[in-house]
């Protein structure tokens, strides 16, 4: 955007000189920073293309494994210089359609894991902006809604599992899951008015560790602001409990707060919504990127790409370049996210996480997460 300034320039009492000046928005990453990321990404990019499987997936587990090929796709398909036409994205979306099933899902049959592989498959079918996955796209998005735990699972709004989304094998849902879920439908373009996303507020609400609008018995007396991992059968965190007038109570912690605050973001609650409000002021009052935040310090490098990832894609939800933290510090966080994950990356290009929970020693899985985070920081899809 240009922003227009008129000065006259007075040369002699006779005559003035009118010069219109344009002066530019700085860029959201300093031009020397987005040079150094941009290197960065491509080192990670060509370690994905070398070790592609020669059936174009990636592997996990041991195997080719379409969950973990369709974040590395989404990652070269938001590349300028690979995108939907480069041999090794090709291969990637022909293994990810191999796996498209009658009932609209794109997943592994009998692995439990129907909504995950589904909503990161619809991500990367999403990103080739190809038409001619326009109608598998579309059966994805409403495999996703049937699959959401309401009504049609026997869960009226009373229940702790209503609006949400598992794994999807008749597994408790969580907000990882629901979160990626409403990822995939918001960057596939479903409108913001659709029932999927009313029904997983209810879930999401439940989440979070606030007595005010949480009706879940654990939130009764909390006003934290930050999101847990399920309210489901009384309530779970990843992060465990701490105790808050000498009783214990869920501890809320940084990748599910800021997946709960996207989720919300992409519903379209209003910023004033005194859960968007509370979730914000938990952010700033946890800014970081050196752990994922209040997570117990023995666990807070858990999951911290995860972290990095749904910390970017949170932030550029909301909208704004700087965070100002609780404690009044002001925080580029694009900025700050490239200056970490360039810090973290090894020499081969790739990225992954020594605390190996959720996967996280698979340098397939985490050196994605890290370029998509990297590309969401560049103000990238």
């Amino acid at each position: 955007m240009l922003h227009t300034g008129l000065i006259a320039c007075v040369v002699s009492t006779s005559i003035t000189f009118n010069l219109t000046i344009a002066f530019a928005e700085p860029p959201a990453v300093p031009l020397a920073l987005q040079v150094r990321t941009q290197a960065a990404i491509d080192k990670g990019l060509e370690f994905l293309v070398a070790s592609q499987r020669p059936d174009g997936a990636w592997e996990a587990f041991g195997k080719s494994h379409p969950a973990i090929t369709a974040l590395a796709v989404k990652s070269l398909l938001q590349d300028p210089d690979y995108g939907r036409r480069h041999p090794a994205a090709k291969r990637g979306i022909d293994f990810l359609l191999r796996y498209a099933q009658p009932d609209g899902g794109v997943y592994v049959p009998g692995e439990g894991m129907r909504n995950y592989h589904t909503s990161v498959a619809l991500m990367a079918l999403s990103a080739a902006k190809d038409p001619t996955h326009n109608e598998i796209i579309k059966k994805a998005q409403g495999f996703l809604k049937t699959i959401q735990w309401d009504d049609g699972e026997g869960h009226e709004t009373s229940s702790s599992f209503y609006g949400g989304q598992g794994y999807g094998q008749h597994k408790r849902p969580d907000l990882s899951n629901t979160q990626l879920m409403l990822e995939a439908l918001q960057q596939s373009g479903l409108p913001p008015d659709d029932p999927v996303y009313r029904k997983a507020m209810i879930f999401v609400g439940r989440c979070q560790m606030l007595g005010k609008t949480n009706d879940q018995a654990f939130a009764a007396e909390s006003a934290d602001g930050g999101f847990i991992y399920t309210p489901a059968r009384g309530g779970e965190s990843k992060a465990g409990t701490e105790i808050i007038d000498d009783r214990p109570r869920l501890r809320s912690y940084g990748s599910m707060t800021y997946a709960g605050f996207k989720s919300m973001l992409y519903a379209q609650l209003d910023r004033n919504d005194i859960r968007v409000q509370r979730a914000f002021d938990w952010i700033r009052r946890h800014y970081t990127l050196s752990h994922n935040p209040n997570m117990p310090v023995a666990q807070s490098k858990q999951g911290l790409y995860y972290y990095y990832h749904v910390f970017a894609r949170a932030l550029d939800a909301w909208g704004e370049p700087t965070i100002i933290d609780s404690q009044g510090a002001p925080h580029r966080w694009r900025e700050e996210l490239c200056e970490k994950l360039i810090s973290l990356q090894h020499e081969d290009g790739t990225w992954v996480n020594e605390e190996d929970r959720w996967y996280e020693g698979n340098p397939h899985l985490v050196t994605a997460y890290a370029i998509l985070a990297l590309q969401t920081a560049l103000d990238k899809p």
